[in-house]
């Protein structure tokens, strides 16, 4: 990540702070441009903001005790008033390729409990179509070689995700399929295909779940409304 990168992420992150009001319960996304998120935040928790917060990752909710927010559980919360999180790709429609930390179920869940959701990054992650980086998927420990098999009949290359020499297993106790795409041309299909096949937990596809883009670069932060 470039110095600019990071300037962009947390320029992205305190714009997306405006939208959070008073009395709030938020969904707390993951990735970097989350770290940013959550720093102010707690400056502002310091200052009186009265806000409660679900985690979507362990390393999350890490840095928001770090950070001194408050936080809560879907025990005790039925409903987020706003989810904010980051994303891998961004397509034109608003359709998300994430995971590349690991937490996507965790966030898919945060994401689909919020009644609006925010997405903040920096403007390298808008693409015209989702598919360069390569797709997260979830799947169980158990067989996983024959889940990959069925994976590449779908035109992918799936490779087993590892992390400083050791497999990588999620927050959930699963492994991560890094799955190359050349390009998705059917984000809500290729979902749709993956979801059906046995031994699949979840896919970094996030469809249809995006209400607001703040992308930031050069020129600052620029908000983004679904059309």
């Amino acid at each position: 990540m470039t110095e600019n990168q990071d300037l962009y992420k947390k320029a992205a992150a305190e714009q997306a702070v405006e939208y959070v009001e008073d009395g709030m319960v938020l969904g707390l996304g993951s990735g970097t441009t989350v770290y940013w998120l959550l720093k102010r935040l707690g400056e502002l928790v310091d200052q009186g903001l009265n806000i409660k917060g679900i985690p979507s990752s362990l390393r999350t909710e890490g840095w928001a005790k770090e950070f001194g927010i408050p936080l809560t559980d879907f025990s005790e919360v039925e409903t987020l008033d706003l989810a904010i999180d980051g994303a891998d790709e961004i397509d034109p429609a608003f359709q998300l390729t994430k995971g590349g930390g690991g937490s996507l179920v965790r966030e898919k869940l945060v994401n689909a409990h919020a009644k609006q959701v925010i997405i903040i990054a920096d403007q390298s992650k808008m693409v015209d179509r989702l598919g360069k980086f390569p797709l997260p998927v979830e799947v169980l420990q158990f067989a996983w070689q024959r889940t990959a098999d069925k994976i590449e009949a779908l035109g992918a290359k799936p490779v087993l995700r590892e992390r400083d020499g050791e497999v990588f297993v999620s927050n959930n106790g699963n492994y991560i399929l890094d799955c190359a795409f050349e390009s998705i041309e059917d984000p809500r299909a290729l979902h749709n295909q993956l979801k059906l096949l046995l031994g699949v937990v979840e896919t970094g596809l996030f469809i249809d779940m995006t209400d607001k883009v703040i992308l930031a670069g050069p020129d600052g932060a620029q908000v983004i409304n679904k059309n």
